[in-house]
């Protein structure tokens, strides 16, 4: 049957064990524009992506979506998506808005499965939108068999009551531990050359239009590689630069010290594997925008391909490819 779950968001780092120091921080009321009306995410002019042919050599892909906050536009994320892995000429890609009832049945008919999905329109709602335990179950048993799986963006905003979910994505947002970093737009520091995922990469890439999400909890257990990280700068939080969306009385300066991972880097982006399965966590992809970004774009694709696969073939696109710098102007190892 259909769960809900009701979250005590105040109490909730007093509950949970945190790798650094908690703060409590307000959640915002949904905004209203100059209009007076309710904030929606802005239209993007897409393509829209057309059916492949089928070929048995494409990599089948399921895009589990269908609940989301009211800050994502989550239809064109799914469009955008499709279109990117489209493009790379490797992927069929379809999208689910309804897994409440999912079976591995169904699952077992692609190589990898993309969750954009979040619980909750408002992050302060006191319900969760989840999926039945028997749906829980049929994702976990699909990974754990050997299928791959790509966590996205919304995905790691709910779910940390959940052991297992978190267990399954290496990490998530606790709320009153992890926060957005104000930033719309940062660059990202890739890791580990070595990996297929970040291989023949620049050392930094863009975002825009983008969350930085900050000091997130890891699963007991999770052995994760990072791929690629953000610093989260308490400069950043000063009320002249945040917005209206950052209480200065919550982001103090005596109450930044306070916080955990002020002034750090954190992952961002990493691989596990769960049991015969590869797990690709990217919490970057906010909106469609950022897709675009050639870095984003480049780590999205390859890491679907690398989940399904564990392998890589596609090239980095031009603003995301490595390049010679020589050794005399280097200023960083």
């Amino acid at each position: 049957m259909k769960r809900t779950r009701t979250i005590a968001f105040g109490l909730s780092a007093v509950l949970l064990a945190s790798q650094a120091a908690a703060q409590t921080a307000p959640i915002a009321d949904i905004p209203t524009t100059v209009d007076a009306v309710p904030y929606a995410p802005p239209e993007t002019v897409q393509r829209v992506v057309t059916p492949v042919v089928p070929r048995e050599e494409l990599l089948k892909v399921l895009i589990i979506s269908g609940e989301n906050s009211y800050e994502h536009d989550w239809t064109g994320v799914n469009n955008r998506l499709r279109t990117h892995l489209k493009d790379t000429g490797l992927f069929d890609v379809r999208v689910t808005e309804d897994f409440e009832f999912g079976t591995l049945e169904m699952l077992k008919k692609y190589d990898v499965v993309l969750l954009n999905y979040a619980s909750r329109w408002n992050y302060g709602d006191p319900e969760q939108k989840l999926w039945s335990d028997e749906a829980f179950q049929a994702l976990y048993d699909y990974v754990e068999q050997g299928g791959g799986l790509v966590a996205f963006h919304s995905s790691f905003t709910w779910g940390y009551d959940i052991p297992a979910y978190r267990r399954l994505l290496g990490a998530t947002m606790v709320p009153g531990q992890s926060r957005r970093s104000p930033p719309d737009a940062f660059r990202v520091k890739v890791l580990d050359a070595g990996h297929p995922v970040t291989d023949g990469l620049r050392p930094y890439v863009w975002t825009f239009m983008e969350d930085m999400y900050t000091n997130m909890s890891f699963a007991p257990g999770a052995d994760v590689t990072v791929l690629a990280t953000g610093y989260d700068d308490a400069a950043n939080y000063a009320p002249e630069l945040t917005g209206p969306k950052y209480d200065p009385a919550a982001y103090t300066a005596e109450k930044l010290e306070q916080m955990g991972g002020i002034n750090e880097d954190h992952p961002l982006v990493w691989v596990q594997d769960y049991g015969a399965g590869r797990v690709f966590s990217f919490t970057l992809g906010h909106g469609p925008d950022t897709l675009m970004f050639d870095g984003v774009r480049t780590l999205i694709t390859r890491g679907t391909e690398w989940a399904a696969t564990g392998k890589v073939t596609i090239p980095p696109y031009d603003k995301a490819a490595g390049y010679d710098i020589p050794e005399q102007y280097r200023t960083q190892d």
